[in-house]
């Protein structure tokens, strides 16, 4: 894009064309106070704090007040921020504000984390003048999410703007009108859209708040925030996570433009809060709790009969480097179905050929083909993304007009109407069936047909009529994108995926969801199928089974992991919670959940990225644990050392170690600091050395210090940044500062580093109707119901829906089933049956994980229960 050249306050300034002027400030590190204004969702000047002056060019000596959002940056623009009017005007625009706020920042959770504080301050009002009554609103129960505190609100209207525009949601809206607007529900109840968290980050005073957060609280300066990656999807979003009193009180947002932006979903943001339930503290032995020297003895003589070691998809890269070390390469396996294992792998190989795409490429996408996933359900910040593909295309018109979109509503009206073309063929109806142009529903067996008549069409060969629809658009657009996963258990969807980006060619791009958080980091470890280490027990090459962090039954066919568990003389698992793994394991041994170790997570575009421990003197980390079981001691003290190990074990994970600095990394103030200089009792802080409460544990694994003591904020390396550390701006309207526009001060500084390059896939796995009596499963996906560990999360299991069987009428009038009837599949939890025309003849549709296997490859036996 083109330059202009303007001054702001007396100093020169470039920035792209295009923008608003409050954006471009912004994003050259200039404060102009504002509220409605949001770095996602653009300008609609309701707020009218960022009022400058504005001179046309250098004859023009008056200027006049503007809204800095709404005016256009223009070649020879003279902007006076500090100009006495201007700055008038928006002390007056505070003070309205300020007219009906209750005022109540000592009791209001935002306290001290409020935009509305920061830019009362910032614009000097410090006194109230008003003396009448003030207007009141009647709260409302928005569920167990969030709060609600209406006579907080400005009416900004970022609420509506990012869950009706943004998000897609349609529960949450505006009523009434002047000072009597009031943004809620039509009646209480629970937000329905699973992205509602965010308001929580996106309003700029304290109308909606985290409600767990709420009732245990801690103040924003008291909490100790360490950067973390999300484990409850393939996506890897960049959270801070807010420590106090050894608990994780609260999962913010953390700005990462190439992937979750200023966005996440609930699941991400409530779904890590399991870490307090159904903790493993202690060892056991046949059901027994165990001391640490009987257990080690224990699992030293079982792993003298010879082992095989049964990796984790949510496992870190250490962890499974660890058990690959421990038992041996050839005994190294997936905790997954072969069909998964193959899949997941092509999905690297395919990656690596440079076609793969972020979220902020899919967000810039002009034609989307989606077969098979439900991404609402596997990685809903993906689905979030796709929504922004059609949002986007006011703003594309508009710019070939030469105007923003926000100032010209005929461009916002005639770019809906012509939103980039979206064709979703997935099994059942799809929550972003409203953003697509083609709703296609197909059987998961032919899903991939269609994805190879795409590409047969694109290469001029005979199709039917709705692919080559499809292929014409896609072939038309500049930046066509191709979408596809394991989500209906099958791999054929990413075959056909990879096809039809190929005769695209090189401008296509490639989004490839695997299921989970580090699905592709145990891929590139050349993990093969559980079914291999099924067969060695079975055929006498060894006798124990080690399991680190990974359920089987939420993964592969029950009929498997039976097999697993009958040939395994003894079954060690390894796991932070319990689940239905570790419930029949003869021995087991507690270890650390996310929030308590660092570890390395490679997410679905193959982005290695780090997380850190949030909270110190927890249980070991897997790797520690798995070291400690080793015949000789492998010298891993540190993550470092571990890494180094991993480089040598696994070369092509070898840039893993570059996700971020070491341990021994550190700035001009020493480490950086995951508790803010705020803090509460820093007396104490300062007795370090002196007495044991006041010295600060070590974390011998990151280059972070848990206290207040070093470099703070934006002085950090991205990986390590533990807040937005803009002097004066203390909530997420800060994150603006952290653009990743070509004139952001930390442009380019995205978090992560590749570890595809080079990559050689395995074969593709011939896909083949599995054999026995039975129906095809059909794996549902819930955007509230994470993995095992995520689903205990307390409140985020109260939004969880009932688990769900269902089947075609002409199928449960085959089998003799009736609706309502309670049934089951494999023998499993028993549920009332539901009838639903939608499903696909001969298959059963059923939970993922609680009731049906994510990894699908068999038949499921759908029975009434007993």
């Amino acid at each position: 894009m083109s330059k202009v050249r303007l001054t702001i306050d007396g100093i020169a300034r470039e920035v792209e064309a295009g923008q608003d002027l409050l954006s471009a400030s912004l994003g050259l590190g200039v404060e102009v106070p504002h509220f409605c204004w949001h770095a996602a969702l653009g300008s609609v000047g309701a707020c009218r704090l960022c009022a400058v002056r504005i001179h046309d060019g250098p004859d023009d000596d008056e200027g006049r007040i503007e809204m800095a959002c709404m005016t256009p940056v223009a070649e020879g623009q003279r902007v006076e921020l500090a100009d006495p009017e201007a700055a008038e005007m928006r002390a007056r625009v505070i003070e309205w504000l300020m007219v009906n706020h209750p005022h109540d920042c000592a009791v209001c959770e935002e306290g001290g984390a409020c935009h509305l504080q920061d830019m009362t301050v910032a614009t000097g009002h410090h006194r109230r003048r008003f003396r009448f009554e003030k207007r009141t609103h009647r709260n409302q129960d928005l569920g167990p999410l969030l709060t609600h505190e209406m006579n907080r609100c400005i009416a900004c209207y970022r609420c509506t703007r990012f869950y009706r525009g943004y998000a897609g949601g349609r529960d949450l809206d505006v009523f009434g009108a002047h000072d009597r607007a009031y943004f809620g529900r039509y009646e209480d109840g629970p937000l329905e859209s699973p992205f509602a968290g965010n308001l929580a980050e996106v309003c700029p005073t304290g109308v909606f708040n985290d409600k767990g957060w709420s009732e245990h609280y801690a103040r924003k300066w008291d909490m100790a925030a360490t950067p973390a990656i999300c484990t409850q999807c393939s996506v890897g979003c960049n959270l801070f996570a807010a420590e106090r009193g050894g608990r994780v009180r609260r999962v913010q947002n953390r700005y990462h433009g190439a992937i979750n932006g200023h966005f996440i979903c609930d699941r991400g943001r409530f779904g890590a809060l399991h870490v307090a339930e159904a903790r493993l503290d202690h060892p056991r032995i046949g059901g027994a709790p165990a001391d640490a020297e009987t257990t080690r003895a224990a699992v030293q003589e079982a792993l003298a009969k010879g082992a095989v070691g049964i990796g984790s998809p949510r496992a870190s890269l250490e962890t499974n480097a660890a058990l690959r070390r421990l038992v041996g390469a050839e005994r190294f396996f997936a905790g997954v179905g072969e069909a998964e294992a193959r899949a997941v792998g092509r999905m690297a190989g395919w990656l690596a050929k440079g076609r793969g795409a972020s979220l902020k490429q899919m967000e810039a996408a002009d034609a989307v083909l989606v077969l098979g996933e439900d991404l609402t359900g596997t990685a809903p910040r993906a689905a979030l993304a796709l929504r922004q593909t059609a949002r986007g295309a006011a703003d594309a018109l508009a710019a070939e007009k030469g105007v923003p979109a926000w100032l010209d509503n005929a461009a916002r009206v005639a770019g809906e109407g012509r939103r980039p073309p979206v064709a979703l063929v997935t099994p059942m109806t799809d929550a972003l069936d409203d953003v697509a142009t083609w709703a296609l529903r197909r059987p998961p067996e032919e899903v991939a047909a269609f994805g190879q008549a795409v590409a047969a069409a694109l290469r001029g060969e005979a199709a039917e009529e709705a692919a080559r629809e499809v292929a014409e658009a896609l072939k038309a657009a500049e930046r066509p994108l191709v979408i596809a996963g394991f989500g209906t258990g099958r791999g054929d969807a990413v075959e056909a995926a990879g096809a039809v980006a190929e005769a695209l060619g090189e401008h296509a791009r490639l989004a490839l969801f695997p299921p989970e958080a580090n699905s592709l980091g145990l891929a590139l470890a050349g993990a093969e199928g559980l079914e291999g280490a099924v067969a060695a027990l079975e055929h006498g090459r060894a006798g124990t089974a080690v399991i680190a962090e990974v359920d089987l039954v939420e993964r592969a066919d029950p009929r498997l992991v039976e097999r697993l568990f009958a040939a395994a003389e003894t079954v060690i698992a390894l796991d932070s919670a319990e689940t239905r793994t570790t419930a029949r394991a003869d021995i087991v041994l507690p270890v650390a959940d996310w929030s308590e170790a660092a570890g390395t997570l490679v997410n679905h575009e193959g982005r290695a990225q780090r997380s850190f421990a949030a909270v110190s003197g927890g249980r070991p980390a897997g790797w520690r644990v798995l070291a400690g079981l080793m015949a000789v001691r492998p010298g891993w003290d540190t993550l470092d050392a571990m890494l180094d190990a991993l480089a040598r074990d696994l070369p092509q994970l070898a840039p893993a170690k570059e996700t971020a600095p070491g341990a021994a990394f550190r700035l001009p103030l020493g480490q950086v600091a995951r508790a803010p200089w705020r803090m509460s009792g820093r007396t104490a802080q300062d007795l370090a050395g002196r007495v044991p409460e006041g010295t600060p544990p070590a974390d011998d694994d990151a280059a972070l210090a848990f206290s207040m003591e070093g470099a703070q904020g934006a002085d950090a390396p991205p990986a390590l940044r533990t807040s937005y550390g803009v002097p004066g701006w203390h909530s997420a309207s800060a994150a603006p500062f952290l653009t990743d526009g070509p004139d952001g001060p930390m442009a380019g500084d995205d978090p992560g580093v590749s570890v595809l390059p080079g990559f050689t896939a395995p074969a593709p796995l011939a896909e083949h109707a599995p054999r026995g009596a039975g129906l095809a499963p059909l794996p549902l996906h819930e955007p509230f119901s994470g993995d095992e560990l995520g689903r205990r999360a307390q409140r985020l299991a109260q939004r969880c829906p009932a688990p769900v069987i269902a089947l075609h009428p002409d199928d449960a009038a085959e089998i003799g089933l009736a609706d309502g009837q309670r049934v089951a599949v494999d023998g499993g939890e028993a549920v009332p049956l539901t009838l639903d025309p939608a499903v696909p003849k001969g298959h059963v549709a059923a939970t993922a994980g609680r009731l049906l296997p994510r990894g699908g490859g068999h038949r499921a036996i759908v029975e009434a229960a007993e």
